[in-house]
């Protein structure tokens, strides 16, 4: 992590923390849930020696970032005019947009509410997802995957008390552990499963003890519940981007993702990828790279090939 700089941004209401290095053309790195900042750890030092200047905060919500307490705060546009604001804080008019997870999602916002700020955009993980005209995202979920898929679960209730059960370090191991393709079920009853299964689990190559470790301390001095309002706010983006329903994305867009990848292999998913449903949605689609024998969390699991993928891309603009 030597040379990285971390600075707190005040921008768009809240104190944003950043961690940025390198000199050039921004790449702007967005994690999702439940991560950090600190997802991007391989990315910026890769890109930063390649002559970019790699920027990655803590979204709204996680980390080092203010975390407002009410679901409200957490909409695409607060997302977005988080992001629009730490764009212009960097003196820059454009930026590389490179986003996982929840920071995909927001990415797909950034480039449908401000394409002008962004040159070209690599999704890990999450496609682009078409706003249904007259189905709420929460009754939809219900509907084709019940009450106990994870974005249901993680719906107001409890949840941050069932993680509180399990403790930050379990939850987190757990998550980022999990290879079980298709949609992830939280049950009402060890919704994470049991402890001491979870307590055996041997932890990847990819993710340290010491991660672990880092992650689960943020995660204990500030709670869930700023990740958990991202998921909240789903119905309230719904009502909120009605005019944009039907509304094309106009960026260069590279989509990477695992074969093993829960969104990947979620029903419906993939005919969608590949099927010309992704590609009318976003016309300038240029790649959809699968990697085999990879799972969810790409950007670390295959930290090498998934930056020269993205650098394959970025570099020819």
């Amino acid at each position: 992590m030597e040379g990285i700089v971390h600075k707190i941004v005040n921008l768009n209401g809240i104190n944003m923390h950043v961690a940025e290095k390198g000199k050039g053309p921004v790449v702007l790195f967005l994690h999702g849930f439940p991560e950090l900042w600190y997802t991007w750890r391989h990315q910026i030092l890769a890109f930063a020696a390649l002559g970019y200047r790699a920027v990655a905060p803590d979204l709204r919500g996680f980390g080092d970032t203010d975390a407002p307490s009410l679901i409200t705060s957490y909409t695409c546009l607060h997302m977005v005019g988080d992001i629009v604001a730490l764009i212009g804080s960097l003196g820059v008019d454009q930026v590389f947009l490179v986003a996982h997870d929840w920071g995909a999602m927001v990415g797909w916002y950034l480039c449908l509410f401000r394409p002008d700020l962004i040159k070209a955009f690599v999704s890990l993980a999450v496609p682009f997802r078409r706003r249904h005209p007259t189905l709420k995202p929460t009754e939809g979920m219900l509907a084709f995957f019940g009450d106990e898929y994870y974005m249901c679960r993680f719906q107001p209730g409890k949840m941050e008390s069932e993680i509180a059960e399990y403790g930050a370090p379990a939850v987190i191991k757990k998550i980022l552990t999990d290879r079980k393709p298709g949609p992830p079920i939280l049950p009402k009853q060890n919704p994470f499963g049991n402890l001491r299964d979870i307590d055996n689990i041997k932890l990847p190559t990819w993710f340290s003890e010491e991660d672990l470790k880092y992650y689960a301390s943020k995660y204990n001095h500030n709670g869930f519940g700023g990740g958990l309002n991202y998921y909240r706010a789903l119905d309230l983006n719904w009502e909120l981007t009605a005019a944009w329903t039907g509304v094309q994305i106009r960026i260069p867009v590279k989509l990477i993702v695992g074969d093993l990848d829960m969104v990947y292999t979620t029903p419906g998913m993939k005919e969608y990828v590949h099927g010309g449903g992704f590609k009318n949605d976003v016309p300038l689609l240029k790649e959809c790279v699968v990697i085999e024998g990879a799972g969810h969390f790409i950007n670390q699991e295959r930290a090498e090939e998934v930056n020269d993928h993205i650098h394959d891309f970025i570099k020819e603009f």
